[in-house]
């Protein structure tokens, strides 16, 4: 006799619990369109203002544009002799040096503390942990005096070296060397000879590069966004980077408004360094990195 084959009926309480599951939500979509919104209208805002003139920023519509950007790069740029592109060229070596040296330091560590039994380990990894939960602001202070008694005050290394450590960037550098390591693979290496440096530099930093990356982008754009570190520690405004200087020519804005435009266009050119570089390593971007953290 033969047998029809059926397809089992689920309850409907379970059927519609899978669809209602399967439609997206209007108020979870809600959220992210406010999210959206409120992330981007500060840019948006950027982009409107400084298509103005100074006559135009406080008279016409936030959100209308103009037709004075050209202009006012053209001001910006003349500003005491082009100071705001050495401002440039100062965060971008601020934030491309202390990023490319912390991402191989942080490769190294999390490397080391995953794969390697030595004693004290859990007692480093938990410091690192504390390390972590600190505020950088709260170290800005002793570092200066750690650094003013070696006379390195106002100068480029009082910048980078504060920032060349990073815990945060150590901790995901540790957990992702455990996740897309095999412990066999390196015990093969060393098997046929490979020194601790040769399997280091040769498997490990290709096996961690999505995550190195990520660790790089995250570091470069806290360098290119921190200001009170370079604060505390320049003095001297052909070193500062443009989170400082553009802060200086805010606060001169409220005798001379004419400035204003400027700090606003430079804030727009600011951006578009990090848009290019977002650009640039988009598609090294890995999801690998929070994959690797589940299974840690």
């Amino acid at each position: 006799m033969a047998t029809i084959a059926t397809t089992p009926v689920l309850p409907a309480t379970t059927r519609t619990r899978r669809g209602h599951a399967e439609r997206p939500s209007a108020f979870g979509t809600a959220i992210l369109l406010l999210g959206v919104v409120y992330c981007l209208l500060p840019v948006v805002w950027v982009v409107m203002a400084s298509t103005k003139n100074g006559s135009e920023l406080f008279s016409t519509f936030t959100f209308a544009p103009s037709t004075h950007l050209l202009d006012n790069i053209v001001e910006l740029t003349q500003y005491r002799g082009g100071l705001f592109w050495l401002w440039m060229l100062n965060t971008a070596i601020y934030a491309g040096v202390g990023a490319l040296v912390s991402s191989l330091v942080s490769a190294l560590s999390g490397y080391v503390l995953a794969k390697f039994d030595f004693p004290g380990k859990g007692v480093v990894f938990g410091i690192l942990l504390m390390g972590v939960l600190v505020p950088s602001v709260i170290l800005a202070i002793p570092q200066y005096f750690l650094l003013a008694q070696i006379g390195l005050t106002n100068t480029y290394w009082s910048v980078l070296l504060p920032q060349l450590i990073s815990p945060y960037g150590i901790y995901l550098a540790r957990i992702y060397a455990a996740a897309a390591i095999p412990t066999d693979v390196v015990e093969a290496a060393r098997t046929e000879g490979a020194g601790e440096l040769t399997t280091f530099f040769r498997i490990a930093i290709p096996m961690m590069a999505p995550g190195l990356v990520t660790i790089f982008l995250f570091q470069f754009v806290a360098i290119w966004n921190n200001f009170l570190l370079p604060y505390i520690m320049l003095g001297d405004d052909h070193l500062f980077p443009i989170t400082v200087g553009l802060s200086g020519l805010l606060n001169q804005g409220a005798t001379v408004p004419a400035l204003y435009t400027l700090v606003i266009t430079g804030a727009l050119l600011s951006i578009v360094p990090l848009i290019i570089l977002f650009l640039a390593l988009q598609r090294f971007w890995r999801v690998d990195l929070a994959a690797g953290a589940v299974k840690a």
